[in-house]
């Protein structure tokens, strides 16, 4: 972890918060522009330049990101992100997945880490694991006002003989798990989960993440939607399928500091160059209501 810098948390109030899947920020096998055999190779130029115009459109002053490759990787993106001229001044990296992470920058002091990583079920009578574990920091606004942030990135659509709706759901029992660990010891938190849940909001792996409506511990997924009106946040090129599978969610205790009309999906002619899942951003006055 970076140092933190308190002043900089002491002069803010509005607090500008994205989830961005990135798309493969790792090397791979990958098709030259013009085809022809594959190679390992790092995020493209073009891609790394399409990327870095959203997060700095955006201006995030906290950012959350999946599919993040090495540590190399992740102090590379840091650096090209100063460069742009956003200086997180601290920042996590999750190391459960071998290929994958999940990671946050801040530009506020992360003052707590409660990461879950070993987390395994029963799946088909054998041990299975979430692979990519839960991301979970708190990060100290001002003095008077934290914000515990918790990332996900469940099972991909692409298919496995166990099944992977059900890995799926196994994924969101054990985040539900995580999540009620927090709330039941601190209901007060100012909690946000957010991530890539590769699911729609009516499936059942998102109505366990949710809990029951009414209930003390629910999770409300916010209604967030671009310049248009669209609320989708994935395109999937083969099936030609808009999806949303990008979700923010708030607690009870952080729901009324959420700043409804200026959160939202973002939207740009060039968003598919960067990825192809758009960033959902949310915006928060810090203080305690």
């Amino acid at each position: 972890m970076l140092a933190g810098s308190m002043s900089v948390a002491q002069a803010a109030q509005k607090v500008t918060i994205a989830g961005y899947n990135l798309r493969n920020y790792l090397s791979m096998n990958r098709r030259g522009e013009t085809g022809g055999e594959s190679r390992v190779a790092g995020k493209p130029e073009k891609e790394m330049e399409a990327l870095l115009k959203v997060i700095t459109e955006i201006h995030p002053d906290i950012l959350g990101v999946c599919e993040m490759g090495t540590r190399q990787d992740f102090e590379d993106l840091g650096a090209r992100l100063k460069k742009a001229g956003l200086d997180f001044h601290d920042s996590y990296y999750e190391e459960a997945d071998d290929d994958r992470h999940l990671a946050l920058y801040s530009k506020y002091p992360i003052v707590a880490q409660a990461a879950a990583k070993a987390l395994t079920y029963d799946l088909n009578g054998q041990v299975a694991r979430v692979r990519r574990g839960f991301l979970d920091v708190t990060v100290q606004i001002n003095p008077d006002y934290q914000l515990r942030l918790v990332g996900a990135h469940l099972k991909s659509k692409r298919p496995v003989p166990e099944g992977e709706s059900l890995v799926r759901r196994h994924e969101a029992q054990l985040l539900r798990e995580h999540l009620l660990k927090i709330l039941d010891t601190a209901p007060e938190t100012n909690l946000l989960v957010y991530g890539d849940f590769n699911d729609t909001k009516n499936e059942p792996a998102l109505a366990e993440i949710r809990g029951r409506r009414g209930s003390a511990d629910y999770l409300e997924p916010l209604p967030l939607a671009d310049s248009l009106g669209d609320r989708w946040t994935q395109y999937w090129e083969t099936a030609d399928l808009y999806s949303r599978f990008d979700f923010i969610f708030a607690n009870k205790a952080v729901l009324p500091e959420v700043v409804l009309e200026e959160s939202y999906v973002f939207r740009a002619d060039y968003w598919y160059d960067a990825s192809d899942h758009r960033a959902v951003v949310a915006v928060i006055n810090a203080e305690n209501k």
